[in-house]
């Protein structure tokens, strides 16, 4: 199998650069995984946690590029891509 193809979608291009730099480095690392492997290659790594979403994000994955921030992805099934929606910090403290 070749490699994957990662589409960003356009709204990246106004949250990568307020990003902290170690969120960037870890997403860099993430797509050269991606790029490589594919989804299954994210699995083997523990540390990005790449899990399936679910209820509105049903049909979506994330994977963890730090303590709060998370990468939302779809794979596409009638090719070898992987589509990055949004790229997110999460708050799991409850209010």
């Amino acid at each position: 199998m070749g490699m994957w193809e990662i589409y960003e979608h356009r709204r990246l291009n106004r949250i990568l650069p307020k990003l902290p730099e170690d969120v960037l480095k870890r997403y860099e690392k993430w797509k050269d995984i991606v790029r490589i492997s594919g989804q299954p290659g994210l699995r083997a790594i523990k540390g990005f946690h790449d899990e399936a979403l679910e209820g509105e994000w049903t049909g979506y994955r994330s994977s963890r590029l730090g303590q709060q921030y998370r990468v939302i992805y779809q794979i596409s099934a009638h090719e070898v891509v992987v589509y990055v929606l949004d790229l997110t910090a999460h708050d799991y403290r409850r209010k």
